[in-house]
């Protein structure tokens, strides 16, 4: 019945109660259809590390990146400190499932041992997968070894499970998948670090984004192969102009003016590998120099820029992307 303006109160009120009765069902509709919907999981990429180079800096950290889905933590390379720098960045240690190594330069397997061990002695307790190349296995078995009087007392003092049943080496050869989960697929692809072989680069491809890490490395047509259209690359970068000055205080200058020209990347270069690849954001690390001489990040945003015009961030450690 239409009832005259103004309508009764009582019914006025009926009308209202049936209205907010039909919004209310529709409202919880939506928000079951919303859950059935699949939420991406977020990822965080944490620079644990941006130095280059196996010497102690005052200003960065030895290299090692981190990048977390869901709560799991996939560990880049283990640069002298990496276990304190996970702790700093808020990350528990037993969040820890995997861990990669590019390549065998002290710079960025020195703690590869050290992560482990710290971790299993404050709260990991499940198994860790790690990858890299060869002698991965040999390096695994040997650490163990040497660390074997510590380890065997803390599982009879503090009752911990063995450390060598929680780690399953895995040695990389050739290019590919080498690693998914419930949260990433992992591939990996060949670089130029010579005179290192093999040496990888890898590419983490999340829920809602891919992430690429090179590694250390020359211009490479295998990782702009790798880094095509990513979201993320973190790569290494060396500003050339500041390179005689870094030399002059090594005493082997030479030869190490030789290894850096013939195995990394200069500023000029990374910048058109990301634009070749199409990535959407280039984040700079494992800086050469690194410590001495010091460049502010104008200095580096200025060099690259000129090959490069997406987004660009010079890294720091902890910095998280």
């Amino acid at each position: 019945m239409n009832c005259p303006a103004p309508c009764p109160p009582h019914l006025a009120r009926r009308r209202f109660l049936a209205g907010a009765a039909a919004w209310l069902t529709a409202s919880r509709r939506r928000d079951a259809a919303a859950a059935d919907e699949p939420v991406a999981a977020k990822s965080r990429l944490i620079l644990l590390g941006t130095a280059g180079g196996p010497t102690p800096k005052p200003n960065r950290c030895a290299p090692a990146q981190v990048i977390v889905v869901n709560g799991v933590s996939y560990v880049i390379d283990c640069g002298n400190g990496v276990a304190r720098q996970l702790v700093l960045a808020k990350l528990k240690l037993a969040s820890i499932r995997n861990v990669f190594i590019t390549h065998h330069h002290s710079d960025h397997n020195a703690d590869y041992g050290n992560l482990l061990w710290l971790s299993w002695a404050t709260d990991l307790a499940h198994r860790v997968d790690t990858y890299g190349p060869p002698p991965l296995q040999e390096m695994t078995r040997q650490f163990l070894a040497m660390n074997d009087v510590d380890i065997r007392t803390r599982m009879a003092d503090e009752g911990r499970v063995a450390l060598k049943d929680l780690i399953f080496p895995h040695e990389l050869t050739s290019p590919g998948v080498v690693m998914q989960d419930d949260h990433v697929q992992v591939s990996a692809a060949l670089v130029e670090h010579p005179p290192i072989q093999p040496a990888f680069a890898y590419r983490f491809d999340c829920p809602d984004r891919s992430i690429v890490i090179s590694g250390d490395t020359r211009p490479s047509k295998n990782l702009v192969q790798l880094a095509q259209g990513a979201d993320v690359l973190v790569h290494e970068v060396m500003h050339l102009p500041s390179l005689e000055q870094l030399i002059a205080t090594e005493p082997n200058a030479k030869t190490l003016r030789e290894h850096l020209l013939a195995s990394h990347t200069t500023t000029e270069q990374v910048g058109r590998i990301a634009t070749e690849a199409g990535v959407k954001t280039l984040v700079l690390s494992h800086f050469v120099p690194g410590g001495y001489p010091f460049l502010k990040d104008e200095v580096w945003l200025e060099a690259v820029r000129a090959t490069y015009s997406g987004n660009l961030i010079v890294g720091h450690d902890l910095l998280e992307i």
